[in-house]
């Protein structure tokens, strides 16, 4: 996917439009705002400092949360303006506004290598519109738009698309990130013709989430392995008993299709053969235990894979050449029935460690190998949730395409 990156451009005494995504976690202390994730504010450092070194005068744009067009002080990017000028070693400038007179001005002011950061775009209702005249106050004289949003260019909103529509219609370059270089590289480029044996490992928990990834993938995989909630529903298409277990009961045919698509490709389709089991108690799981059989008795819900698919599941893992992991195989934020999901992180890292390339799709994967302290061991771990979805669904997305090709 060639796209113009942002290693490319001449950028001194540019003002450069830069989307960034900064929607990161929050919670009050002592009055006021702290973040306590700052993984995708460090995520964008290595694009910051090429533009800053370049000369580029930076004028960052992001949203926070869900405002619904409303001024939300909860949702204000101020804490964050703050941290970023910590972890990047110079000062940032911060404006309470995203367009209007007080974000002209605070753009016109910016040296060679400066950094500003603007209000929460969100504030908006106009941008989740991609309102016209709205990306036009929000480009302002901007010369060049850069995009390191990943995680928010599957949305044709005002400053992932509309703004780079207005900036190239006046002849000024849209480019890539190098974070946004590196999604691209690693969801598209990499899997396009994938070292083999090529394993897929899909959890979470529903399979209308991701059937439409799979589907796309059964063109490409050596083996899908299926684990997490999505697995009960393709263990009821193929008649097997699952008690109380989280399930889609109208999606059985869309995974009977797959099984069946599986089947014709020569695709091994792998689901967990046994499970650990518990049962809901006044609001809290109780009697956990090993269930070898494939059938959940009723009342009992699947909460985790059992070690007999552990262990299957991880020799496959040990034989590949790429892997793709997107999504977890149980409840992990329980330690009681996070062995699965720790299990298939220890075994993906092994393999990379082996000489494999591993690529991890964003949402609870990533959180997963964090909290098990193994999210240096992989080849690239995505920042995008649903944006990588839509990118391994074979999906164009609108913020990638308003890029300039090469």
């Amino acid at each position: 996917m060639a796209k113009l990156t942002v290693n490319e451009l001449n950028l001194l005494g540019k003002r450069v439009f830069t989307r960034v995504d900064y929607n990161v976690p929050m919670e009050e202390s002592g009055g006021a705002m702290v973040i306590n994730d700052d993984t995708r504010i460090l995520a964008t450092l290595p694009t910051l400092k090429l533009m800053i070194n370049s000369g580029a005068k930076i004028i960052l744009t992001a949203h926070l949360g869900r405002p619904k067009g409303e001024r939300v002080p909860s949702m204000s990017l101020r804490p964050v303006a703050d941290k970023l000028a910590g972890l990047i070693g110079q000062s940032v400038d911060f404006c309470d506004q995203c367009i209007g007179q007080a974000a002209r001005d605070a753009a016109a002011k910016l040296e060679d290598g400066g950094l500003l950061l603007l209000e929460n775009v969100r504030y908006h209702a106009e941008e989740e519109l991609n309102d016209a005249d709205f990306a036009g106050q929000l480009a302002g004289d901007a010369d060049v738009f850069t995009n390191d949003a990943f995680g928010a260019a599957h949305r044709a909103h005002a400053s992932t698309a509309g703004v780079a529509g207005i900036i190239a219609a006046r002849g000024g370059q849209c480019a890539a990130g190098l974070l946004m270089e590196r999604e691209l590289q690693f969801l598209g480029d990499e899997l396009e013709a994938p070292e083999r044996p090529f394993v897929v490992i899909l959890g979470g928990a529903k399979v209308s989430d991701k059937i439409k990834v799979i589907d796309h993938l059964l063109e490409k995989a050596d083996t899908i392995i299926i684990g997490g909630a999505m697995a009960y529903t393709f263990k009821l298409a193929r008649g097997f008993a699952v008690g109380d277990s989280l399930v889609e009961p109208d999606k059985t045919g869309i995974a009977q299709a797959a099984l069946e698509k599986a089947a014709e490709r020569g695709v091994k389709f792998l689901l967990p053969t046994d499970n650990i089991i518990s049962r809901m108690n006044d609001g809290t799981w109780a009697d956990p235990k090993v269930n070898s059989a494939e059938d959940i008795p009723d009342g009992s819900e699947g909460v985790d894979i059992g070690p007999e698919s552990v262990a299957r599941f991880c020799e496959v893992i040990a034989g590949a050449k790429t892997i793709l992991w997107n999504g977890p195989m149980g409840i992990f934020e329980d330690s009681r029935f996070a062995k699965g999901t720790f299990s298939v992180a220890k075994a993906v890292c092994e393999a990379t460690a082996s000489g494999a390339k591993s690529i991890i799709g964003g949402g609870d994967s990533v959180k997963a190998l964090n909290v098990a302290g193994l999210g240096d061991q992989v080849t690239f771990m995505s920042t995008g949730g649903g944006a990588s979805l839509k990118f391994l669904e074979g999906k164009e997305l609108p913020g990638v395409a308003a890029l300039t090709d090469k």
